[in-house]
Formats: C-alpha cells, structure tokens, sequence
C-alpha cells in the first residue's frame, strides 16, 4: 500500500510537473505576445573613427525598415529596437561591447560589427554565451566558421573575388594586375581570393601592395605600382581610400584601367573621386536603378524619409539586415536559442540585396547573391554594356 502510494505521489508529481511548464510555456508565448517592452537587438559598429560613416549610414537603413515593419504591426504586436553602442570597429571594443551585450538579458540577437576583424574577435563570447551574432556585413570566409551563433548575408570574398576578377581578366581582357589592398585581415583575404582567380582566368598580379585604413598619401605606392607596368589597377577598398588612391594615380599619369570592389560602391565615392573615378569598373549586390519592386519600394521609402538622399549599398544591407532579423524573432521569439533555430527555418525574406533570401544551414550564409556589373560614365553608376571605355 505504500509503495502503491509512492507511486501514486510520483505519477502526480510528474503530471503536476508536465501541466506546470506547459502551462508556463503558453502564459511565456502569451506575455511574449502582449509585453508592451520592445525586442531588443544589440548593434555593434563604428558611429566614431575612421569609419563612422558606415554607422550612419547603418542607422538609415535601420530605421526605414523600422518604420515599416512597425507600420505592419511589429514583432507579434510588439515593437523591434536597437541599441548602437560604438566600437570604431576596433577590435578590442568590439569584445568589450560583446561582454555588455551576452550580460544583458533584454539583448535577442547581436548585429554588427562592420568589418570581419572587430566581429571575429567578439565571436568567441557570442559563442559561448549562446547570443546570435548577425555579421551581416562580414565577408570574411571564417567568420561564419567561429560557431553555430555566427550567420551571415554577407557574401564571402571567397565568392565575391572571383567575379571580380572575372569581370577584370575575362571581360575587361586586362592580363597585367597591379593589386593595391587595405593591409587589413579582411583586405588581405580579398587580394588573396582575387589574385588566386585572377591567375586561373589567366592574367599575371605583377605586384601587390598593402596600405594601412587611415593611410592618405598613396604616391610612393602608386610609382611602385607604374614601375611594375600593369594593364590594370586592383583596388581592394572603401570608398573613401578607394575615391583618394584613384585621384592620386591620375594626377600621377597612370591612365590603366581601374577595377575595384563592390565595397566601393557608394554615391560618395563619386563625391570624393570626382572626374578620376570615371571609367572606374566594379561590381555590386545592390543597383537602385534595379527594376525589381522591392528595390525600387526601397529606393522611393528611402528618399522620402531623408530629403531625397540617394541610397547606397550600405544602407540597403543594413535595411535588409532589420528585415531578416524582424522575420527570425517573429519565429524565435526572445529565446536567443530558438533566434539561432529560427535562422534555418526563415524562408524567402524580401530583401533588397539578395531577392527572397533562404539561409545556407552549412555555411550560415544566405543561399546565392546577384552580381551587377557596374562602370563609372558621366558622374554616375551605370550597368557595363560590355563596350570598352
């Protein structure tokens, strides 16, 4: 009788225990659903420092889609936010921020850093303290390699340098390369994937020359560069250091054909180029002038909420980057576990950059990327017709 009794208390104890967290699973999907506190996400990047203008442009995008997805009724009724905290993309701030960030319980999913570096140092503690890290612009093949909290719609170089050098070698018929990188890890991966493509399409890197981000005077480099007599300039940069090293080899007489990457692609590198950067070639993710509805429901959103300003490639990665994000908490609610679940199960997101974007489980990357081909012609972007200039 008492054993019979034992079991009896067990038997209830383990209902009693069920009932309770299915109970207190549905009131948690109820308070997730009627809390009046907004989703919070983390973002890490540059607001200061030499890159600050990638975080302002980063704000834009995120607010526009901000605006929107509060318009179609939020996060199961609730408000999506972010807190920016600047890291300059420095590395050591960058883990800093990540240590702030795994330690507030409010944070769902981290955004940021800008550059594969700062966001590769900070990896290890988003790990191990099991927080989303949503590099969103890291191309960096290995960064989604640092663990199963990493994801990424960030094309790798190790895809993306190869069409670079597609476009350079095979249709441009350049066949003697001059290579000038930002001396970074992220720079020196991008030279590494472009010139190891750039030899099987046939063409010779007669030289490579590395240069520090905050570097200003490229003279030097640039006669090292006419000495080694290439057909074509490399330009592995932004668009500041890219716009800079194109008006000081024109104004050195180099007349070669320059090629840059997409991570040039930017209405202020025509700003800042001026007449040196025309005939400049490169590719993009993104074209505003892209006739695809989400596109130009961006383009026209963005214009109307910052006074006619023309959007960039950055600004519509980071609008992208809030829309994913908004369409993995609507699945993953603010368990950071089921944030990184959801990740595999989002399907065909609208997005500006990649059309309906579908994550790559293996690579944490999202599945395919378009490739525009670009030239510089009168002051502006405009698709290569394929005529030489």
């Amino acid at each position: 009788m008492e054993s019979q009794m034992r079991n009896i208390s067990r038997r209830s104890l383990v209902k009693g225990s069920l009932a309770a967290i299915m109970t207190g699973a549905a009131i948690s999907r109820t308070a997730f659903a009627q809390s009046s506190e907004p989703v919070m996400l983390g973002v890490s990047g540059p607001l200061t420092g030499p890159n600050a203008q990638y975080g302002a442009q980063w704000k834009q995008g995120f607010d526009l889609a901000l605006d929107e997805i509060h318009a179609a009724g939020g996060i199961n009724g609730r408000k999506l936010a972010y807190t920016f905290e600047d890291s300059q993309s420095d590395p050591r701030q960058s883990v800093a921020i990540a240590q702030k960030f795994v330690s507030d319980p409010k944070i769902v999913m981290e955004l940021g850093d800008f550059s594969s570096p700062a966001s590769m140092a900070a990896s290890p503690i988003y790990q191990r303290a099991g927080l989303v890290q949503f590099g969103f612009t890291n191309s960096h093949p290995d960064f989604t390699k640092g663990g199963d909290f990493m994801w990424s719609t960030s094309v790798s170089q190790a895809d993306e340098q190869p069409l670079l050098a597609r476009y350079a070698v095979t249709h441009l018929g350049l066949k003697k390369l001059a290579i000038l990188h930002l001396n970074t890890d992220w720079g020196r991966t991008s030279r590494d994937h472009f010139a190891s493509a750039a030899k099987e399409f046939g063409a010779e890197v007669v030289i490579s020359e590395g240069y520090i981000p905050d570097e200003r005077d490229f003279r030097s480099t640039l006669v090292r560069a006419r000495d080694a007599n290439p057909d074509g300039l490399i330009l592995i940069s932004y668009y500041s250091d890219g716009a800079l090293i194109a008006r000081q080899a024109r104004q050195a007489g180099l007349k070669q054909k320059i090629c840059a990457a997409s991570s040039v692609y930017s209405p202020k590198f025509l700003e800042l180029g001026g007449e040196a950067v025309e005939d400049v070639h490169l590719g993009t993710r993104y074209f505003p002038n892209d006739p695809r509805p989400e596109v130009q429901k961006f383009v026209s959103g963005f214009k109307a909420k910052y006074n006619g300003q023309e959007p960039d490639a950055f600004n519509a990665y980071s609008y992208d980057a809030m829309n994913v994000a908004a369409a993995v908490v609507r699945i993953g609610g603010t368990d950071r576990r089921a944030v990184r679940d959801a990740f595999t199960k989002v399907r065909d997101v609208s997005t500006v950059v990649f059309g309906p974007a579908t994550f790559d489980v293996a690579s944490r990357r999202v599945k395919g990327a378009m490739n525009t081909e670009l030239v510089i012609r009168k002051g502006q972007f405009t698709l290569w017709d394929g005529k030489p200039t």
